[in-house]
């Protein structure tokens, strides 16, 4: 499976932070945005990863992250010339994904909790049909919604409505087939003019083959496109950190875990980020003196 990071946009919301760059490359607590969705496809076991971005922020994030090596993944990068719908995505990365199924993960989303590993390899290992993840929000027209039957299973997806059939929210993490990038070139767009993830998925739905699974108590979901929800993000980081003494979305140390680098390379990691705390933990895990199942946290 093939694995795309979404990180363009303007972010105007978050001006004047991000007149001279990417939000997805501003800081939430200690590290850039951007590891925390890079963690989540890494976690699902995920390696080939394209990062779509603005002409302007790509060269940004090649110097943050290079080819992969350091992290036991291999990047590719796309310029997105316009940001014209989350489906053009699959679009724009026809090359990259080749005929292989894909995942998609917004580079402003956050994802934490306990399992999540094992939740999301579960999704990567479908093999027909598309899984989304629906989490409970007090504010669901800004989303697209989906609205369950009697027997909890999913029966439409609607775009940001005004009346709102659940307060279920569709979450900016999908899974798809190897049909994803055909189902994408039949997207029309949309009023906004823009190519809708939710009409992406309603063909899944129509087809009879989309599973929207629940992030029910225990998860969190952190959408960090606003100031407020971006220092509520920093903050969140800060409190499950400092509550269990390790830090998360740690991509070498997941890399670590799932055998694509050595103890050596971990070590020099370590060696790379000095006395900073991140450096630290690389250094201790290492060392073996922290015993962490990335792929299941």
């Amino acid at each position: 499976m093939k694995g795309i990071i979404l990180a363009g946009g303007s972010g105007t919301r978050l001006y004047p932070l991000t007149t001279v760059t990417s939000k997805q490359l501003l800081p939430v607590y200690d590290k850039p945005m951007i590891y925390y969705p890079l963690s989540v496809l890494m976690m699902a076991g995920i390696r080939d990863i394209l990062i779509i971005s603005t002409p302007h922020d790509l060269p940004n994030f090649e110097r943050l992250l290079g080819d992969g090596t350091q992290y036991g993944v291999n990047f590719s990068y796309k310029m997105q010339p316009s940001p014209d719908g989350l489906a053009q995505a699959f679009i724009l990365g026809q090359e990259f994904i080749g005929g292989e199924p894909c995942a998609l993960v917004l580079g402003d989303n956050i994802f934490y909790g306990n399992g999540l590993g094992k939740t999301l390899r579960r999704a990567a290992a479908v093999e027909h049909g598309a899984t989304v993840f629906g989490y409970y929000v007090d504010d669901p027209e800004r989303y697209g919604v989906v609205e369950f039957d009697n027997n909890k299973k999913a029966i439409s997806i609607v775009e940001k409505p005004e009346h709102p059939a659940s307060n279920y929210a569709v979450t900016g993490l999908y899974f798809y087939d190897e049909r994803v990038t055909e189902f994408a070139k039949q997207v029309k767009p949309s009023a906004r003019g823009e190519l809708e993830i939710t009409d992406l998925n309603k063909m899944y739905l129509t087809d009879g083959t989309l599973n929207v699974q629940t992030l029910g108590r225990g998860y969190a979901w952190l959408d960090t496109g606003t100031m407020d929800s971006l220092y509520e993000a920093g903050e969140f980081v800060r409190t499950v950190q400092r509550a269990q003494g390790l830090p998360i979305a740690v991509a070498e140390e997941i890399a670590f875990e799932n055998g694509w680098i050595t103890r050596d390379e971990l070590m020099e990691a370590a060696v790379k980020y000095g006395k900073s705390p991140y450096g630290k933990h690389l250094k201790d895990v290492a060392d073996d003196k922290i015993i962490v199942k990335s792929k299941d946290v």
